[in-house]
């Protein structure tokens, strides 16, 4: 008869492989159906703060950079979402539920889509509960109305019982204006390098990799300017000097406006300026799109990774960008214009010209 641990032990290795692998179902299920498997990985690693982008359970670029990150970061061999052998036990259930509360709505509200209107307001909310919860558990919008159906999550009102992905919150509530955030001596020895081309920022100290973000970078004529600068300042809950002209062409005018705080602000809720001015790391207010479009020159992020990179930083670290420096302007040379012909001498009335009187 066999010893009960010889019957024991291989179940015990076939269910910790089954618990740690992906099954990614071929054909994939129309979208926005979510994978389990793919959205337990994407809430491990975003918890890791090796950010997948939005949670959406659906295969994609930024999941598969940040698990190859972490897995770096651990000193394990970097593979492909289906081969991954991590332990995602600290991810026990992938949803849970969420409450809508009174004071959520005012967090919401009419959002002008003109900073010339934009500026007359105090606060620039979200334009409805559902942007509100996206933000707040970081997910894509198709999502939640998939795994809530039949609830019209465009109809939310308090009291509303919602589900939702199992991240940590992000608390909007949690935010007051900050001018300067102090410096923290002990981060100094950590460096953030960006590469534009892979759209990612990733914090090291010295040979750790400790975070990884998504981020939009610029391209083109206001490509993000590669070199060597460095924190000057990190504001929290910052306003935004909207200036078509700079964000254009990098030139400040006299034609601007002064947007207030919220999270629909440009910058969004935290803004980390570097030596060079006009450009800095900073939140948005359209993370839908981080990695999928490109930015005036600036990196931006999620409103949730920003907040928790924030805690990772500080004042007078170094950024390392590397990628395509700004393209050059085409000149534009006018061509001149021909000289008008000359004008026909004025003619005379028959009066003048029996007369001879000019």
């Amino acid at each position: 008869m066999k010893h009960p641990l010889a019957i024991v032990l291989p179940l015990l290795l076939l269910a910790f492989t089954a618990a740690s692998a992906i099954v990614i179902p071929d054909p994939l299920p129309k979208a926005p159906e979510p994978i389990d498997d793919i959205l337990r990985l994407q809430i491990f690693l975003d918890t890791q703060l090796f950010g997948p982008g939005k949670l959406d359970g659906r295969p994609g670029e930024f999941t598969t950079k940040a698990l190859k990150r972490y897995q770096r970061a651990q000193g394990l061999p970097e593979t492909e979402m289906a081969a991954h052998t991590l332990d995602l036990a600290s991810v026990p259930e992938i949803y849970t539920t969420y409450t809508i509360r009174p004071e959520d709505l005012q967090y919401v509200g009419d959002l002008p889509h003109q900073p010339s209107a934009q500026s007359r307001k105090k606060y620039l909310p979200y334009d409805s509960l559902l942007e509100f919860l996206t933000e707040r558990f970081h997910s894509a919008p198709e999502l939640l109305e998939f795994i809530n159906r039949p609830l019209k999550l465009r109809a939310l009102k308090p009291g509303d019982v919602v589900k939702v992905p199992t991240v940590q919150p992000f608390l909007l509530e949690a935010l007051t204006e900050v001018p300067k955030l102090p410096e923290v001596p002990e981060y100094l020895t950590r460096v953030i390098k960006i590469d534009t081309r892979e759209k990612v920022l990733d914090l090291w100290e010295g040979d750790k990799l400790l975070a990884s973000l998504p981020i939009t970078p610029g391209s083109g004529h206001l490509a993000t300017p590669p070199g060597n600068w460095r924190i000057v300042g990190i504001t929290q809950m910052p306003t935004f000097r909207w200036d078509k002209s700079v964000l254009e062409y990098g030139v400040r005018s006299n034609n601007a406006y002064e947007l207030p705080i919220g999270p629909n602000n440009p910058v969004g809720v935290m803004w980390i300026g570097l030596n060079r001015a006009g450009i800095g790391i900073h939140g948005t207010n359209s993370p839908q799109t981080i990695g999928r479009s490109s930015s005036h020159g600036c990196m931006r992020t999620a409103n949730w990774d920003v907040v928790r990179l924030v805690k990772l930083i500080t004042q007078g670290m170094p950024v390392i960008i590397e990628g395509p420096a700004p393209e050059p302007r085409p000149v534009v040379v006018r061509k001149a214009e021909p000289p008008p012909p000359p004008a026909e001498p004025p003619k005379r009335g028959f009066f003048k010209w029996l007369f001879g009187k000019q």
